[in-house]
């Protein structure tokens, strides 16, 4: 068995030996928490301030999202460890939300690839108000100053 830049190989088969071997790309782990982190309640979003701008644009120009962005990954041939940067709710208890996260990631990657989930590290890197990204779509006729 070995693991490359690329992904993790694991050994597969029959009880009655290996019949080859499945590799799994970081990226592929990455998508997967990052899929269990969104659906987790109390998360606003993830990733901090530039890497979610960055990705806000990305979005609109392909059209398509990155699941796994502010989500890294580091995968090893038996297990792996995940770091993610979220924006709670405001409202949502930290402590649980993060509870719930770690709960949603572990099941989503060790029951997808196999693999065994040793650290979830959760990095809390805003609170999201409600109507404070209204703010920014305002016209200037709401503006204290001229």
């Amino acid at each position: 068995m070995a693991t490359n830049d690329s992904g993790t190989r694991l050994e597969g088969g029959a009880a009655g030996g290996t019949r080859g071997t499945t590799t799994i790309a970081d990226s592929v782990v990455s998508t997967i928490a990052g899929i269990a982190v969104r659906e987790t309640d109390g998360v606003y979003s993830v990733g901090k301030g530039p890497t979610r701008a960055l990705g806000a644009v990305k979005d609109k120009v392909s059209r398509s999202s990155d699941p796994g962005r502010g989500v890294k990954v580091e995968v090893g041939e038996k297990q792996t460890a995940v770091d993610v940067d979220i924006v709670v709710e405001y409202g949502a208890p930290i402590v649980e939300t993060a509870r719930r996260i770690r709960t949603q990631v572990t099941d989503a990657v060790e029951t997808m690839t196999g693999l065994e989930v040793v650290e979830i590290n959760i990095n809390v890197a805003d609170v999201h108000v409600p109507g404070s990204d209204d703010d920014e779509d305002e016209d200037e006729s709401s503006s204290r100053v001229r």
